[in-house]
């Protein structure tokens, strides 16, 4: 039987794993392949999060529709071989999730990340049978539209939570008229959740177990 609670809708990257040593190795696969120099290993967190077209026009410059494209296309072939695969889950996460799911939460997951390579990741790590849903992202759609569609399918509902590290799943949250809660387990600083104006930061993930109740508007 569907929960007749909200459901929790959590980001992937930085929320649920740290996927930094394969996105940087993939994001520089890339960038060297096109002819643009290599970011360091310190710049990859900054770019964790965001969708992959804004990423690389951020860290080139670029404007052009082709070069993305191509930097794109090259990254995702590392990423599609090696670069998932190169990923940590946080420490608590697996008995956090299996916890809320055991209380009948209604949990999905909402990534800029492809459809595709989120089902893998979550199936490696043992995840994907607690979530109900999984929505990818691809370039020119980002979360804000993710999150609608999302809406509008009847997925969730306004009463929904969103649960990610950056400042781009409380935005999303936010313009959809949904609860958001940053978390500091991430890629994202308090700072950059403050500034969003996420409803709720959470410190550690056994926090995560606080989310949920018999009520709307009980999350924390």
């Amino acid at each position: 039987m569907r929960s007749t609670l909200p459901a929790l809708v959590f980001d992937l990257d930085g929320t649920l794993s740290d996927p930094a040593v394969g996105i940087g190795r993939s994001l520089n696969h890339a960038l060297q392949a096109i002819g643009f120099p290599p970011i360091a290993e310190s710049q990859v967190s900054r770019y964790i999060g965001p969708p992959l077209d804004h990423t690389f026009r951020a860290i080139t410059g670029t404007d052009s529709p082709d070069v993305v494209e191509a930097l794109v296309a090259r990254y995702r072939e590392r990423y599609a071989d090696v670069g998932y695969a190169e990923n940590v889950l946080y420490a608590g996460m697996p008995e956090a999730i299996a916890g809320l799911a055991g209380r009948g939460l209604v949990l999905g997951v909402c990534t800029s990340k492809r459809v595709d390579f989120a089902e893998k990741i979550l199936q490696m790590f043992g995840l994907r049978s607690h979530f109900a849903f999984v929505d990818g992202g691809e370039i020119g759609v980002d979360k804000v539209q993710q999150l609608r569609r999302l809406l509008a399918d009847g997925r969730i509902d306004g009463g929904a939570s969103m649960i990610g590290d950056r400042a781009v799943d409380v935005v999303a949250a936010k313009r959809n008229g949904l609860r958001s809660i940053g978390v500091l387990w991430g890629h994202g600083s308090v700072e950059e959740l403050e500034g969003a104006g996420a409803d709720a930061i959470l410190t550690h993930v056994a926090e995560l177990g606080r989310l949920g109740g018999d009520h709307p508007a009980h999350i924390l």
